[in-house]
């Protein structure tokens, strides 16, 4: 079947776009959380939406499951291929086809770099808001299909408040235009986020933001985390929203410092990095309220220009990757609790680490709770993965314990699909597969991310394919 499929390939597309040689194929086989892999049946790189709408059909033709990926950066195994499907890569489709600054917007093509679109309007005195710490090189497509984050979001929010359109190539291969101002339901809304699960963007209309008028970046160094934590709650409770509130602890910092020579304080348990901007008056306010609830800190630094900025934020940026150089190999969990749980939840990993003898490094966007705990094992030792597997597990049900969530930005995927029936009754998930089935009939979009099996349209014992167990069923009336 795929030998048959991607000769037809080959016919829709230029031969250098159509990957097959099993050598080059392992290129592609995990993403950025290299815990998961699979060697994809073949690989495209179609070089337009129309290219991306052809091989889309034809996988429909062959009834063969297909998965898009950008830059492979994600952290859920969203783009983790299929050993029988099509791989969809789009990192050629990276032209910034319109910069409209009257009307603050940019229409890119998916395969554009999220820090691309800020380089090309900052000397206009405009930037992109949402920043993940891949900014350097994941893409707008993947930003789009896990609805991405960054440090930033806490007071410009995630790539949902910052897209205005999308064109996509539906799972049945139309090529449609998705809009905020569309009336009726939003399927923009509901297509972000949705992790290639509802189609391939091959547009993107985001949205640019004006440069704030000042910016003051300040690093405050805490003996504990739990002195860090308490400046975290003291700083929101006082009305204060910083542009960013990200915060280290001492294993975190030591991967840093290994990796970039960061020069954080020395003997910090925990470092918070803060950033305020906007109006010159209001951070200067804001500041003098910072400066006072951080006195607990032994040292306070603030940056005196954009290269101490960069300095500071140097470390931080890096920290995911940092921690290869302290352990062969790691998990990046994802989990979001209350701000107010912080202090709880981290004492509570603290003591999975030491019961199972799994270090763990502590990595957060401390301002929304949203945790990235680096759980560290070496994998040439004999059941150090499944430790690390049961502590990663076990830090997102101390998530959903507190009130919070198993993902706040990284998605999903295929890593925490087995979760979701901790946090969603079986009701809920036949609910939400009701707009999958509905884009998705066949069931061949990145099948097997999201949602534990078997709820796949068509995969579902005695339902027919393409109609909903519960429609079957005749329980709609109860959604």
């Amino acid at each position: 079947m795929l030998e048959t499929l991607t000769a037809a390939l080959r016919s829709l597309l230029p031969h250098d776009s159509v990957i097959a040689d099993p050598v080059r194929l392992r290129t592609y086989e995990c993403d950025g959380l290299t815990y998961h892999r699979a060697t994809p049946g073949v690989v495209v790189l179609p070089g337009t939406a129309e290219q991306v709408a052809r091989v889309v059909r034809l996988c429909n033709d062959f009834g063969v499951p297909f998965v898009a990926r950008g830059s492979g950066t994600g952290l859920s195994g969203g783009a983790l291929p299929r050993e029988d499907g099509v791989l969809i890569v789009t990192s050629k489709m990276r032209g910034i086809l319109e910069i409209d600054l009257p009307n603050r917007r940019a229409v890119v093509e998916p395969g554009v770099t999220n820090l691309a679109i800020t380089e090309a309007v900052r000397d206009q005195g405009y930037y992109y808001a949402p920043d993940p710490s891949s900014q350097q090189v994941c893409s707008i497509g993947g930003n789009v299909a896990e609805n991405s984050g960054g440090a930033h979001c806490l007071k410009y929010g995630f790539t949902v408040n910052h897209v205005e359109a999308c064109e996509i190539v539906t799972p049945d291969g139309d090529l449609v235009t998705l809009d905020r101002m569309d009336p009726g339901y939003d399927l923009l809304g509901a297509f972000i986020g949705s992790e290639g699960t509802l189609g391939i963007a091959t547009k993107i209309t985001v949205r640019l933001c004006r440069a704030p008028e000042a910016v003051t970046t300040v690093l405050a160094a805490f003996e504990s985390i739990e002195q860090g934590g308490q400046a975290v709650s003291a700083i929101i409770g006082a009305g204060i929203v910083p542009a960013a509130i990200e915060m280290m602890d001492a294993l975190a910092i030591e991967a840093a410092e290994a990796a970039v020579a960061c020069s954080y304080p020395a003997g910090a348990g925990a470092v918070l990095i803060v950033e305020l901007d906007g109006p010159a008056a209001e951070v200067e306010r804001q500041f003098a309220q910072l400066r006072e609830i951080c006195s607990a800190a032994f040292e306070l630094r603030v940056a005196a220009d954009a290269a101490e900025r960069a300095a500071i934020w140097k470390g931080r940026k890096s920290a995911f990757a940092a921690v290869g150089r302290i352990s062969p190999a790691y998990i990046v969990q994802d989990g979001v609790v209350p701000r107010t749980s912080l202090p709880g939840v981290l004492a509570a990993i603290d003591r999975l680490s030491k019961e199972h003898g799994i270090r763990v490094a502590n990595v957060f966007h401390a301002g929304d709770g949203n945790l990235h705990p680096l759980v560290l094992f070496d994998d040439a030792e004999p059941g150090a993965g499944e430790r690390a597997e049961v502590v990663s597990g076990a830090i997102l049900d101390l998530c959903i314990e507190h009130g919070g969530s198993i993902t706040g930005e990284h998605g999903v995927g295929v890593d925490k699909s087995r979760y979701m029936t901790r946090m969603f009754s079986e009701d809920d998930l036949d609910t939400m597969q009701l707009v999958r089935c509905a884009f998705d009939p066949q069931g061949l979009a990145n099948p097997g991310k999201v949602f534990p099996t078997p709820r796949l349209c068509g995969e579902v014992p005695g339902v027919r394919k393409g109609v909903h167990p519960l429609v079957e069923s005749g329980k709609a009336e109860q959604l």
